[in-house]
């Protein structure tokens, strides 16, 4: 009895770390136009195509034109957020030239867990 319950402790503790290293929080402060971030920031372009990593980032093709809502501060100043047709996710700003600036005055506000969340149908996953 001691030995399954030795292994179900094992199996959580496992379980336990697997989700905590799998929840890859970017950053734990971002740069807004607002405290919600909800916001356009600005209008870019993109100068490259991209394909992120996972299905937090937003792919796109050199050309297209992405709203932007929040940038990633002082832990990974690299990664802006923003939005093409239905498409939302995180890209590099280096894969971009900034258009147009909506908002010139930024919000720096802390990161929520649910920034750095994958959406597959109905389904929230961490990655």
């Amino acid at each position: 009895m001691s030995r399954i319950l030795d292994q179900r402790i094992l199996l959580l503790a496992i379980s336990f770390l697997t989700s905590l290293q799998s929840t890859k929080v970017l950053s734990e402060w971002k740069k807004c136009g607002d405290r919600e971030c909800e916001t356009a920031m600005s209008r870019v372009q993109a100068t490259t195509d991209y394909l992120g990593p996972d299905c937090r980032y937003l792919n796109f093709k050199s050309g297209e034109e992405i709203m932007v809502y929040s940038k990633l501060s002082r832990k990974n100043e690299n990664l802006w957020t923003g939005s093409k047709g239905k498409d939302f996710g995180y890209f590099p700003k280096d894969a971009v030239k900034v258009e147009e600036v909506f908002i010139a005055e930024e919000v720096e506000v802390l990161t929520k867990e649910t920034d750095f969340l994958c959406l597959h149908g109905d389904k929230y996953a961490f990655e």
